[in-house]
């Protein structure tokens, strides 16, 4: 995997105690403008996501909790969530079953918190 170019953060304290090695990966620190989060949209908004949906409704009780509720989130976001941006499917599109087929299967995500909802193969 190559290593990115640019490292877009905002005016955190926890980055400069990471300048040395972030400066040795050969990455160059872009800063955003004070008190402008705007700037980061992108990261804003999928913090949010995970925030509201994920980690507002679980106790973390350690590292390893943590890597797994966001693994399972991650899957859960890019197979079975839902975005208007893309016609209401999900990144990892999934194929459409006629309603008229099979009786609806409910599987649970990330420990039950979500659900996706398929008809079962008649």
């Amino acid at each position: 995997m190559k290593t990115p170019r640019y490292l877009l953060h905002d005016r955190d304290s926890v980055f400069a105690d990471a300048a040395t090695t972030i400066g040795g990966m050969n990455m160059q620190t872009v800063r955003t403008a004070p008190r402008s989060p705007w700037q980061n949209a992108y990261a804003e908004r999928v913090i949010g996501s995970i925030r509201r949906e994920c980690l507002d409704h679980v106790i973390v009780v350690n590292a390893d909790g943590l890597h797994r509720v966001l693994t399972a989130y991650a899957t859960y976001y890019m197979q079975s969530r839902t975005h208007l941006t893309l016609g209401k499917d999900a990144p990892i599109s999934r194929r459409v079953v006629r309603s008229s087929i099979g009786r609806i299967v409910v599987t649970p995500h990330v420990g039950g918190l979500h659900h996706r909802y398929d008809r079962a193969a008649a």
